[in-house]
């Protein structure tokens, strides 16, 4: 009996360790092969490469990845404009080679087919992807870019995901102000109709939804928050009153862990969606850190590593990697500082922050350049 209390106790023990080489595995597995229940997510798998190459990254580890070869991966996915720039409205980044293009990492001009376009998130995840791998974007065909973003915005401010037209809602504000502020340039979209959608989708709970009239979830919150924070605007929508009650409301989403709607079972991910809005609000440190941190490890799998949604269940890409962002936001020992607007390490916003200054500093060059030629 006592034997069978002190294996348990070791058990539970082990349970609450953060084993951080397991899920450096995990991801590199995420990086090379994945289980065939993953085939569904063809079309997404640069969202998939995203999770495991930040997860790495908030892990210290990404130098046991070829960071060449998946940059080069990642370009060959951008849809570039033709030479006769008849195709701009439909450029950004494919999720996969699904389509059967051409390899072509940016160094030529597009092909024309008639079902190729890029996807919003693809392009968020593609240039947050690049970042991490420490690529200057110097490939990245910019206004086109832009160009493919702002046709995707709609009249309500909103964004659709491709311009063939899709669901349009909140998580796509946010892609679309990341890739203005990766990309430091806000043509990408008309900022103050995205501001009123989302002061619009602020719903009589004072949660923000998906949209005007719909429910309040944590995911949409944090995608409308955090998407003001990257303008520099929330202090200008928001009254401190209105700040106020929507930080009561992100804050009644713990339990143990967080769960992203009122009477919803709790869920890895939310760790991160509303413990990363309630650290934009300034409030995470009222958090129960001791609760949350015990309902994200129990959802660790101790033999392949990962975290899963649930306890007992499947880890998977998606929540492995918000849960270790989850852990970020409480110190975790072993984990990177997570920034939790653009959802990447604060290594690596560092390192976009340094390119914005080159980028600047090379635009002021050539601006005093064109003017001496100019007056000459």
């Amino acid at each position: 009996m006592a034997d069978g209390v002190e294996e348990l106790e070791a058990e539970c023990e082990e349970r609450l360790v953060f084993l951080r080489e397991r899920h450096v595995r995990f991801f590199l597995r995420c990086l090379q092969v994945l289980p065939e229940g993953y085939s569904s997510l063809e079309t997404s798998r640069l969202t998939i490469a995203f999770f495991a190459l930040s997860g790495l990254d908030m892990l210290d580890a990404l130098d046991m990845v070829n960071k060449a070869d998946i940059i080069e991966w990642i370009y060959s996915l951008q849809v570039l404009p033709t030479e006769d720039n008849s195709n701009l409205n439909r450029c950004g980044f494919r999720g996969s080679s699904y389509l059967g293009m051409p390899f072509n990492p940016s160094k030529r001009p597009g092909v024309v087919h008639p079902y190729d376009s890029g996807h919003i998130a693809m392009t968020y995840t593609a240039l947050s992807s690049l970042v991490i791998l420490g690529d200057d974007l110097r490939r990245v065909h910019v206004d086109a870019c832009l160009a493919g973003l702002r046709a995707l915005q709609l009249e309500d401010g909103s964004f659709c995901a491709v311009p063939e037209g899709s669901e349009n809602d909140m998580r796509f504000v946010y892609c679309a102000s990341c890739i203005c502020y990766m990309l430091n340039n806000w043509s990408g979209m008309d900022m103050k109709k995205s501001i009123d959608y989302i002061r619009r989708s602020m719903s009589y709970d004072n949660g923000l939804a998906q949209g005007a009239g719909l429910e309040s979830h944590g995911g949409s919150t944090f995608c409308g928050i955090a998407s003001l924070c990257l303008m520099g605007k929330l202090e200008e929508v928001f009254s401190e009153k209105e700040l106020n009650r929507i930080r009561r409301w992100c804050i009644m989403r713990q339990q143990n862990g967080f769960h992203g709607r009122p009477n919803k079972p709790v869920d890895t991910c939310y760790s991160f969606w509303v413990g990363a809005t309630l650290k934009l609000l300034n409030i995470f440190q009222f958090t129960d850190l001791e609760k949350n941190r015990n309902y994200i490890m129990s959802t660790q799998d101790r033999i392949v590593g990962g975290f899963a949604k649930w306890p007992d269940s499947h880890p998977d890409a998606l929540h492995a990697y918000f849960g270790i962002c989850g852990l970020s936001l409480m110190e975790e020992s072993g984990v990177s500082e997570v920034h939790p607007a653009l959802n990447v390490s604060r290594r690596t916003y560092e390192r976009l922050q340094h390119l914005h200054h080159i980028w600047k500093a090379k635009d002021s060059k050539q601006s005093a350049r064109a003017y001496t030629l100019l007056h000459d």
